[in-house]
């Protein structure tokens, strides 16, 4: 039972999946068409899930389920992990590498691979204060306030 990202609460539980480009126009079209489709009748064990979608920065895909309603189990979660491959077939897209990490620079998408980091501190092109996402929050209260965080705050604290 899909319902508006806006109306879960703030415990309703989240997973952040990161392209591995920007969704054009055409692209948030088949998010959006798929997604309908899939979380209008996605359940556990026949019970619906009150669940949204929503795409933030054209990049990335935050799934949430509402788990005081209904809990997801694990045949549901791997059904939704079904429709996220489903767009990287449809769209020729990866949400599934976790070797580039997006930071928030000049209020744009900046991408690095893992690889470069190191030198990205070292040039000044990355800085303690440099806006960093946490793709592994839990839940909606996280996402608002915790998803998009200091670098320095993050795994990457090592660098500086």
């Amino acid at each position: 039972m899909i319902v508006s990202f806006d109306e879960l609460p703030g415990t309703a539980r989240v997973w952040i999946y990161q392209a591995d480009k920007t969704f054009g126009q055409a692209d948030l079209e088949v998010i959006a068409e798929e997604a309908n489709k899939f979380f209008d009748g996605w359940a556990a064990h026949g019970a619906p899930l009150k669940s949204s979608y929503k795409v933030f920065h054209d990049k990335f895909l935050v799934i949430a389920v509402d788990e005081q309603f209904n809990q997801a189990s694990g045949c549901s979660i791997d059904a939704s992990v079904g429709l996220v491959k489903t767009l990287e077939q449809k769209l020729g897209i990866n949400f599934f590498d976790r070797s580039k990490v997006c930071f928030l620079v000049n209020d744009e998408i900046f991408e690095s691979s893992l690889t470069e980091i190191k030198q990205l501190v070292e040039q000044g092109k990355i800085q303690s204060d440099t806006p960093t996402f946490n793709n592994l929050v839990p839940n909606k209260d996280e996402l608002e306030s915790s998803w998009i965080i200091p670098a320095e705050e993050s795994w990457l604290k090592r660098y500086f």
